[in-house]
């Protein structure tokens, strides 16, 4: 395409793309549909990007804008512009409400009914939200429990597998995150009183998609739940959650994994449930592997948060690469890295000190490495859990022939 001078008025304030769907918002500011409803729905913003004033979700299709842009794109053919097409109008809350209805009276129409809702739902976020509004939420997590109670009542045999490939519950699953639920549609899911156990059956047995559909409706919902209903969450959930770590089906699914652990964690026994799971080997070995600054980082803080209870603890001692992996990655990720590695340290030292673990530390360069943090910019929170380290196990560690002279020199006195 040769390079041609756009009119400022038919590009999105957003994305600062020729418009395709220009719709005009309460402010008076006209934008591009895709992106001021991405504004709006996925990025959960409530004002106007340009003028930052309060903003409704009311968008107006600027018909005579579009038509303008449409006959400048015919002028300019020959420089390789492309016309844009008209777009289609929004989809009729009517007809969400019939496909509903059709899918729930005739079981034979239901996945035909579920496929037409999805492909609505991803040509914009107007429909996503006309979706939701239209009773969705409460007729597909009503599938999703149903296809599950029903074949997991008909498995009678521990090793047959829960075929969901083609069926209804899949694409229910896919639905229910495709739409880009509300707050108020995931505290449904939430309170629904089936709905997490059925969620925890497909990771156990579903396929790889289901299963990673199934853990990003799960992160959603703990960043929503209250923590009464955190607490009540069942062991099997955090099982099959560290497995669908161990698996890594997917980099997506792997991230909202660790943010769900993350979030519930900290509830009640929840942080002893994960560890009885096999979180803390798993998270090890992944440790291990890691060069990403996010992944790493979002492992540290869960393993620090497992490490607070003594199991938490035993766990990472009785792997081999336990003590080192963290050591090694202190000053080589992040300021935060450095911080939670330090953290997880720190735990062990106060509380699980046992003198095989000090002299361990002394060997792995363990103990080095908190000298070394004191020499170098690593952050202040990392500096202080380093001294304190060092301090608490001086009598142990201060003349040991392992660690650098030069290292030793910055070892703290105690006080």
């Amino acid at each position: 395409m040769d390079e041609i001078d756009v009119p400022p008025f038919f590009v999105c304030p957003i994305s600062l793309d020729l418009m395709k769907d220009p719709v005009t918002v309460p402010t008076g500011i006209t934008y591009d549909r895709d992106s001021i409803e991405k504004w709006l729905f996925a990025s959960k913003n409530d004002t106007c990007p340009v003028t930052k004033q309060p903003l409704l979700p009311d968008l107006t299709p600027n018909h005579t804008l579009r038509r303008l842009i449409q006959a400048w794109c015919t002028v300019n053919a020959s420089h390789g512009i492309q016309r844009i097409p008209t777009p289609k109008p929004p989809v009729d809350k009517t007809m969400v409400e019939k496909l509903l209805k059709d899918a729930s009276e005739s079981p034979n129409l239901q996945l035909r009914c579920l496929r037409t809702l999805k492909s609505i739902a991803s040509e914009s976020q107007t429909n996503k939200r006309c979706v939701e509004s239209a009773g969705a939420v409460e007729f597909l997590a009503s599938v999703v429990t149903t296809t599950i109670a029903t074949a997991t009542n008909s498995c009678l045999e521990d090793d047959v597998e829960l075929e969901l490939k083609t069926s209804a519950a899949d694409e229910a699953l896919s639905l229910l995150h495709g739409i880009h639920l509300s707050e108020s549609g995931f505290k449904y899911l939430v309170n629904h009183g089936h709905f997490i156990n059925s969620l925890t059956i497909i990771m156990q047995r579903g396929i790889y998609e289901s299963r990673a559909y199934a853990v990003l409706l799960l992160k959603s919902m703990s960043e929503v739940a209250d923590p009464a209903q955190l607490i009540n969450l069942k062991a099997e959930m955090f099982i099959e959650l560290v497995q669908v770590l161990k698996d890594q089906i997917s980099q997506k699914a792997s991230k909202a994994t660790l943010q769900t652990l993350i979030q519930v964690c900290p509830w009640g026994r929840n942080r002893v449930k994960a560890v009885e799971a096999g979180a803390v080997p798993v998270l090890v070995e992944l440790l291990l592997d890691c060069k990403e600054r996010k992944p790493c980082e979002m492992m540290l803080v869960l393993l620090e948060t497992l490490c607070q209870s003594a199991d938490g603890r035993a766990g990472l001692l009785a792997h081999a690469a336990g003590l080192a992996i963290v050591a090694k990655k202190i000053l080589r990720v992040s300021t935060m890295a450095n911080d939670r590695a330090a953290k997880i340290l720190l735990n062990v030292c106060r509380f699980s000190a046992a003198p095989n673990v000090l002299q361990e530390m002394v060997q792995l360069g363990v103990v080095a490495k908190l000298c070394l943090v004191l020499e170098v910019d690593s952050g202040n929170k990392a500096k202080e859990k380093a001294r304190e380290i060092l301090k608490l196990h001086a009598r142990a560690w201060r003349n040991s022939p392992c660690i650098p002279a030069n290292l030793l020199a910055s070892y703290p006195t105690s006080a």
